[in-house]
C-alpha cells in the first residue's frame, strides 16, 4: 500500500552573520547552506498494517510524512500510495488519504462540527447515502454525539482530536497518516483514540502510519515499527525482535528495612560498571535500578544487593519498551546490523 524508497529531501538555509553587516552581507550576498532534513529513507507498508513511525525531535518525521501526503516534493527518491504517486497524481490521490496533524487542525473554527463535515462531505462528492452510514459509524467508534452541534472554537482538546480524526476518515480513505493524535490528551481520551484506531483498522483494513511520542500508543496499536534519526533509518522491525536484541536493559527494584545510603557510584565502583550501564533512582529507603545484563549478570547484581544492603523486599523485571527505545536513539545503531 505505501512504497517509500531511498527518500531524500534538501533544505537551502541562508547563513547569516550577526548584527547589520551581517544582515546586508546576507541580502546582496548569501551564504548558503544544505540541511538534509530527510537522508535516503525506505520503508514499504503492506495493506492494512499500523506502522509506528518515531524518533526524537528533529529527526525528519514530519518531513518525511509531508513528502508521503504530497505537502513537499522529495528531492530525490520516490513514494507511491495505492499506486499514486502523490505529487503527479495529487488530486487522485488525496480521495486515498486521510491526514490529522495533532497541532493543526482542518476544521472550521466558527462552524458547528455538524456542518463542517457537511462540507467535507460535497468536497469529497460522498454520496448521502454513503454520508448517513459514514456518520453512523464515526458517531459509534469516536461518540461524537455530545458535542457535534458545537462550533469547534468551543471544543476541548480531547474532543478536536476526536473531531479531527472523523474528518480524516470521512471519505474512507485507504490510507491514514496520524502525527501525534494523542499529544497532550487525558487517559481516558487517548484510550478511546486508540481504540477508535484499532477498530477502524480492523473493520475496514485501513493502513495507518503513526508518529508518537507516546510509547503506550505504539506498544497497543504497532507490531511493527520504523525508526529515524537524523533523518536516517535507524531500525524498521518488529517490536518483539527489537525487545529481543536491545532489551537487556533490567530493572531491579528493593526496599531497605531502614534508610541505607547507596548510589550508582556503589555500584559502578564495586561492579566496574561504566555510567551507561547503570541507572539509580531512589525515594527514601526504595531504589530501583536499571542495569546491562549483558555486562552484569542478574545474578551476580542481585548477590551485590543482598551482600551491600539489607534488604526487606526485592524484584527484577525486564526492562520496558520506554527504556528499550531511549536507548536505541542514543546508540543509534540498526539492532539486526
Amino acid at each position: 500500500m505505501i512504497y517509500a524508497e531511498n527518500l531524500r529531501k534538501e533544505f537551502t538555509k541562508i547563513i547569516k552573520d550577526p548584527g547589520l553587516k551581517g544582515s546586508f552581507k546576507a541580502l546582496f550576498k548569501p551564504r548558503k547552506e544544505i540541511v538534509v532534513a530527510a537522508d535516503n529513507i525506505s520503508f514499504h507498508v503492506p495493506k492494512g498494517e499500523i506502522l509506528g513511525f518515531i524518533g526524537p525531535n528533529g529527526a525528519g518525521k514530519s518531513t518525511v510524512i509531508k513528502m508521503l501526503t504530497g505537502i513537499l516534493t522529495p528531492t530525490k527518491g520516490q513514494c507511491r500510495i495505492n499506486g499514486k504517486n502523490p505529487q503527479n497524481d495529487r488530486k487522485k490521490y488525496v480521495r486515498d488519504i486521510g491526514v490529522v496533524f495533532g497541532q493543526r487542525t482542518q476544521l472550521w473554527w466558527d462552524l458547528p462540527l455538524v456542518e463542517t463535515y457537511s462540507v467535507l462531505k460535497e468536497i469529497y462528492e460522498v454520496s448521502d447515502e454513503n454520508f448517513k452510514e459514514r456518520m453512523s459509524f464515526l458517531n459509534e467508534v469516536l461518540d461524537l454525539k455530545e458535542f457535534i452541534r458545537s462550533p469547534v472554537r468551543t471544543l476541548s482538546l480531547g474532543q478536536r482530536m476526536r473531531a479531527d480524526i472523523a474528518a480524516s476518515m470521512l471519505h474512507s480513505p485507504k490510507v491514514l497518516f496520524l502525527d501525534e493524535p494523542t499529544i497532550g490528551l487525558d487517559v481516558v481520551v487517548k484510550d478511546n483514540i486508540r481504540r477508535a484506531i484499532m477498530k477502524i483498522n480492523q473493520e475496514e483494513q485501513t493502513t495507518v502510519i503513526l508518529t508518537t511520542h507516546d510509547i503506550s500508543d505504539i506498544e497497543l496499536l504497532c507490531d511493527r515499527i520504523v525508526m529515524i534519526d537524523k533523518g536516517k533509518n535507524v531500525y524498521d522491525g518488529s517490536l518483539t525482535e527489537l525487545k529481543k536484541n536491545y532489551g537487556q536493559m533490567r530493572e531491579l527494584t528493593f526496599e531497605c528495612d531502614n534508610e541505607c545510603s547507596m548510589s550508582a557510584e556503589t555500584f559502578k565502583s564495586g561492579l566496574h560498571l561504566s555510567k551507561d550501564d547503570i541507572f539509580i533512582e531512589n525515594d527514601k529507603n526504595v531504589f530501583k535500578i536499571r542495569f546491562n545484563s549483558d555486562v552484569i549478570p542478574v545474578g551476580d547484581m542481585l548477590n551485590y544487593t543482598l551482600s551491600a544492603a539489607r534488604v526487606k523486599d526485592i524484584a527484577v523485571r525486564d526492562a520496558d519498551i520506554e527504556e528499550i527505545i531511549r536507548r536505541l536513539y542514543k546508540e543509534g545503531a540498526k539492532p539486526n546490523e
